[in-house]
Order: structure tokens, then sequence, then C-alpha cells
């Protein structure tokens, strides 16, 4: 009885385990695609848009690949909400989890909150102007684009190098 409750502890263990690295790699894999496609808009698309394309073509591109980003980082948000909570969970709650965690969470959380007033204050009304054409005025919601962008790419280097940090700290 003992050897079969010993026995089925460390099976369950063995699950807990499989179950928290694939909600860690899910979690990893939404935040990289948010952090890299930040980098890639900001350090590889944006000069080289600047340098190959006048300021119609240039604004027309930006409004189709920020559709495109702003789709896959909303759906990154809601899978490292639900990954990271879930995570938090199976670490048995918010007062059990490292000091780390909690910088993760209110980072990631401030990020979320930077990205949505980017979308709707910035990304919403740029899209309106291209569509009507509107050329000069669409430049400055892109130029606010670009500056959150930058402050959500640091915060987001930011966050990984804490929690990687705070990782080798807690092993």
């Amino acid at each position: 009885m003992i050897c079969r409750l010993a026995l089925t502890a460390g099976i369950n263990r063995l699950t807990d385990n499989k179950i928290m690295a694939l909600f860690k790699y899910i979690h990893l894999l939404a935040v990289l695609i948010w952090i890299g496609g930040m980098f890639f808009a900001y350090v590889v698309l944006r000069p080289a848009t600047s340098e190959a394309l006048d300021l119609p073509h240039r604004l027309r591109l930006w409004a189709a690949v920020l559709r495109l980003f702003f789709n896959w980082v909303w759906a990154s948000v809601g899978v490292i909400l639900i990954t990271g909570f879930y995570l938090i969970y199976l670490y048995g709650g918010i007062a059990h989890v490292s000091r780390h965690i909690h910088i993760m969470l209110v980072s990631g959380l401030v990020m979320m909150v930077i990205h949505g007033y980017m979308f709707f204050t910035c990304y919403v009304p740029f899209s309106l102007h291209v569509a009507k054409k509107r050329w000069k005025e669409a430049g400055e919601p892109l130029g606010r684009i670009r500056q959150l962008v930058a402050v959500n790419f640091a915060l987001g280097l930011l966050t990984a190098g804490i929690v990687l940090i705070g990782d080798a700290g807690s092993v």
C-alpha cells in the first residue's frame, strides 16, 4: 500500500512537471513572438522602408504590417496571461512564487497596457488616416507607435534578463 502511494505520488509529480514544462514552453513562445516582432519591426523593417519606399507606399506597408503584428500580439497576450497565471497556480499561488516572478508579472502587465494604448490611440487613427490617404496626418501616430514599441521592447528585454537572473538564483 505504501509503495503504491509513493508510486502514485511520483507519477503525479512527473505529470505535473511535464505540464509545467509544456506551459512554460508555450508561455516562452508567445513572449518570443511578441519581442521578436518588435525587434524585426524596429531594427529591420523600419530602416528598410525608410530607405526604399516613398511616404505613401511606406505608410501603406506599415498599415498592413501593423495590422498583422497587432493580431499576433493580441493572441500572444492572451496566451501569456493564461499560461502565466496557470503556472503561478501550479507553483501554489502568487504568495509562493519568487520575487522575479512578481517583477515579470508587473512588467508584463505594464507592457500589455502600453500595447493596448498603442493599438487604440495610435494604430486605429493611423490606419484610418492611411485608408483615407491622409499621409501627413498618418505620420504622427506612426511616430508614437515607434516610440512605444521602443519602450515595450526595452521592457521586454529587461524582464527577460530579470527572469533569467532570478531563475539562476533560485536553482
